[in-house]
Parts: structure tokens; C-alpha cells; sequence
């Protein structure tokens, strides 16, 4: 699973690594931890408009959802299942990026996890990244606000993640490089799955 990442860089390296502009730079906030459960509008890039830089909340509201209560439990989206589960069925084809230059995640030290020794995690080759996401549009029946969200597609732990996140081992997908536009191109699921993958390092903190 991903519920904590980072994003620190300098606006201009971003746009520099994405070959895109922040739509509203002044609204960039650099982190050094992200929470999940913060639902908070962070930097993607949408396959609709690949050459801006817009924000979008964390926590997932396909566009039948009466409220935004779903959320919670759309942080990260199984990658494996994403076409059969209602949530994420109807936006597969939603591709974005979440960018990042690391993310978080703990190892359970003992068998119930009441110590864990928590690592920054980033990959080898590439010192900000996108993260593999879906995103919806959803209009606040209440307000008639509009909200863009995101969620996480995760997959299974390659050897280094599953002996981290020893009690899941799951991990966020990392999209490579080279590997970006065919993310945002609506690219078969199947190719983004494990063993699909980049050289992750990781460093207690």
C-alpha cells in the first residue's frame, strides 16, 4: 500500500523532469510527508493535459458517489483488480501521474507490528517521478463544486518491498521514464503489473 509520500524538489526541477508548467504554481507546497488521509490536492499530471502540471485530491470519488465519504478507502487501487471493482471500473482509462521524489512505508519488526522501523523509499534512476494513478471527476451534489481525485495503483511487492512492507507486501507503481506516455495512452493494466518495475533504494529515517 502508499498512504505517505514526499515531493520537496524545487518547482522548476518538476516541471523540468515532466517537460510541463504548473497550471497554478503559487499553489505548489513543497512536503516533506504527504498523508493520504490528509485527502489533499497534490501535483499530477492528467492524460488530458499532459503538458501542464494541475492538482488533484488523494482519495479517489468515481462520479456516481453521493458524497465523498469513498475516499477513505480509495487511497490506492489494486492494479490486478482495478477493471472489476465499481470504484475504479469506470475510470481505468482515466490515466494520470502523481508526482513524487520518494514515498513511505514501515516494516513490522515483530509479528503484530507493534514496533516497525519506517524508510524513505525512491527509485535509482529518476530523482522525481510519477506514481501510476486513475482520476475522476466528481460534481458535490450540495455545492455543484467540482473535484478532481486520484488514487494510487499499487501491485505486487518486488523482493526489496517485500521485505519491507513485510505485512502486506504491496507497493506503489512507479511509472519508468521511458514508460510515461504509454501509462497515459491507456496501455493495457497488465503491463504496469509485477514484475513491471523500477531499482528502488531505500534509507531508514
Amino acid at each position: 500500500m502508499c498512504y505517505r509520500t514526499k515531493l520537496n524538489s524545487e518547482l522548476s526541477k518538476i516541471e523540468n523532469s515532466f517537460n510541463a508548467t504548473f497550471v497554478k504554481p503559487k499553489n505548489y507546497n513543497p512536503q516533506l510527508e504527504i498523508n493520504g488521509f490528509s485527502f489533499s490536492p497534490n501535483p499530477v499530471i492528467l492524460d488530458e493535459d499532459r503538458g501542464h502540471i494541475n492538482f488533484a485530491n488523494w482519495g479517489l470519488i468515481p462520479f456516481w458517489a453521493k458524497n465523498d465519504q469513498i475516499k477513505k478507502m480509495t487511497l490506492n487501487a489494486r492494479i490486478e483488480t482495478a477493471n472489476e471493482k465499481p470504484a475504479y471500473r469506470s475510470v481505468v482509462k482515466n490515466r494520470c501521474l502523481i508526482l513524487a521524489d520518494g514515498y513511505y512505508e514501515w516494516q513490522w519488526i515483530d509479528p503484530k507490528g507493534k514496533e516497525k522501523q519506517k524508510y524513505l523509499i525512491m527509485p535509482e534512476d529518476q530523482q522525481i517521478f510519477g506514481f501510476a494513478g486513475f482520476y475522476s471527476d466528481w460534481t458535490n451534489p450540495e455545492t455543484n463544486e467540482k473535484v478532481t481525485s486520484y488514487t494510487i495503483a499499487t501491485t505486487d511487492a518486488n523482493e526489496l518491498m517485500a521485505e519491507i512492507h513485510n505485512n502486506k507486501k504491496r507497493m506503489p507503481i512507479i511509472i519508468k521514464e521511458k514508460d510515461r506516455n504509454d501509462w497515459l495512452n491507456g496501455l493495457d493494466l497488465k503491463h504496469f503489473a509485477y514484475p513491471y518495475d523500477v531499482n528502488l533504494k531505500a534509507e531508514k529515517v
